[in-house]
């Protein structure tokens, strides 16, 4: 009763390629795709400026440090 085999699997995927089509079932898999490839590069560029931003600040304050030493 835990979990269902792959037999109840299959029944269910060919009920909703029945019911949806496996034309739009792909065009969904696409769209889905796309979203994930969309927020993995946002992630990655939201990373990419918090370094740049943390190396400018590290880059300033060395410089003022420089500075009042003169």
């Amino acid at each position: 009763m835990g979990s269902f085999s792959i037999w109840h699997w299959l029944v269910v995927l060919v009920v909703v390629a029945l019911v949806f089509g496996t034309k739009k079932l792909r065009n969904l898999g696409g769209d889905l795709g796309g979203a994930v490839k969309g927020f993995k590069q946002a992630m990655n560029d939201e990373q990419n400026t918090s370094v740049i931003e943390h190396a400018v600040n590290d880059t300033d304050s060395v410089n003022s440090k420089a500075k009042h030493k003169q």
